[in-house]
């Protein structure tokens, strides 16, 4: 078996709806991981309903590419249309929201700690 090779969790490819989740999960005794890819065979279940029936990992491989991709092609198609991209800011993650997520100001700590040396002139 699988588990018995050393596997940490099987992935379930393709079942198509809630009840065959189930009935994989009752089959085996070993993590189950399921995917919820949009646009596949199998039915898009909560990440909550999946740990109710037994799953162990859900994954979403391709969700926030999608979602990206999305908003590029709205944003291009607006600056195209409009030639400025004046109507996306309220739509647009601000500046101080991603320096939040990057957490840029301990990054610039650490390298200002670095990189706290002038460099001298030529003579």
């Amino acid at each position: 078996s699988y588990a018995d090779a050393g596997a940490d969790l099987i992935f379930t490819e393709a079942l198509a709806e809630e009840a065959d989740f189930v009935k994989f999960r009752a089959a085996v005794d070993i993590p189950l991981l399921a995917n919820m890819t949009e646009f596949g065979k199998s039915e898009l279940i909560s990440a909550q309903r999946l740990e109710d029936i037994g799953y162990n990992a859900v994954l979403y491989p391709v969700t926030t590419l999608r979602l990206a991709m999305g908003a590029i092609e709205t944003g291009l198609r607006e600056i195209h249309d409009r030639g400025t991209q004046k109507g996306l800011l309220d739509r647009m993650q601000t500046r101080s929201r991603l320096y939040e997520l990057l957490e840029y100001d301990k990054y610039n700590e650490f390298d200002t700690g670095i990189f706290n040396f002038t460099l001298g002139t030529k003579s």
